[in-house]
């Protein structure tokens, strides 16, 4: 059997161009990855609070010279917008308006494309399933500042750069690194029941995306989760398999 998804669940996706003389410099200062080592290729990135928490949950790429285009989720693209212009204010640099951009999934890698053939259902569908399965999680309005980026497994994705110098959130989110390690950590699982929202706790297990399943005998769902390996245990949820390199321990590899 396939997997489905209720339509009016569907993740919508929104971009905006960045560019302009300071775009690289002022971005640096907010990204948890390192912007001057940013390609053509999107890249998962954390734009955090004070607290050391992700306020925006985005992917972005260096388009050409000077230029940035991020992905984020559209109920996240307003505020980001409001961001932006607050802490830039002094920066010399252009945001355009949020534009629509569309899920899909090319060469088996979960992706965007502007194109219209991808707006479809099914393209979105396979995005979402494809991005559960593969730790490539997508913050929306209920869960920021919500979750600390190592949390998320964010380092083990190349998203978060240690040595680049300060960053919204960067004191926290260092000390954690160094200091010590998240408790709490993302999971991929399967459980039965009705498919729960972003944001809602399971018990002690916090979701943070999750999708139907209809491997699952009556109704199921998969999810990738942020919680105690303990707390897991607890539960009648199954742990499933992440991709290797986000398999690995979040502490701090000595």
């Amino acid at each position: 059997m396939t997997q489905s998804i209720n339509t009016a669940t569907l993740p919508q996706f929104s971009q905006l161009s960045i560019q302009g003389e300071d775009a690289e410099k002022f971005l640096q200062g907010q990204l948890t990855c390192d912007v001057t080592k940013l390609g053509l290729s999107y890249q998962a990135a954390a734009v955090g609070n004070l607290k050391g928490r992700i306020e925006f949950g985005i992917w972005i790429k260096k388009q050409a010279e000077k230029h940035f285009d991020v992905v984020i989720s559209a109920d996240c693209a307003e505020a980001f917008q409001a961001h932006l212009k607050k802490f830039g204010a002094f920066s010399k640099f252009d945001t355009s308006a949020p534009t629509s951009i569309y899920p899909c999934v090319i060469d088996n890698v979960p992706t965007f494309s502007h194109q219209d053939d991808h707006n479809t259902s099914e393209d979105i569908q396979a995005w979402t399933q494809a991005s559960i399965a593969t730790g490539n999680y997508w913050i929306v309005a209920a869960t920021q500042g919500e979750f600390q980026p190592q949390e998320l497994r964010l380092h083990q994705r190349g998203g978060m750069d240690y040595d680049k110098g300060c960053y919204l959130g960067q004191e926290v989110i260092a000390r954690i690194y160094f200091k010590s390690a998240p408790k709490a950590f993302l999971h991929y699982v399967s459980g039965a029941g009705e498919v729960p929202a972003a944001g809602n706790k399971l018990e002690k297990i916090h979701v943070v995306n999750a999708i139907a399943d209809d491997n699952i005998s009556g109704k199921g769902f998969r999810a990738l989760v942020v919680a105690r390996p303990e707390h897991l245990a607890d539960t009648e949820l199954t742990i499933l398999d992440l991709p290797p390199a986000l398999q690995a321990d979040v502490a701090r590899q000595k």
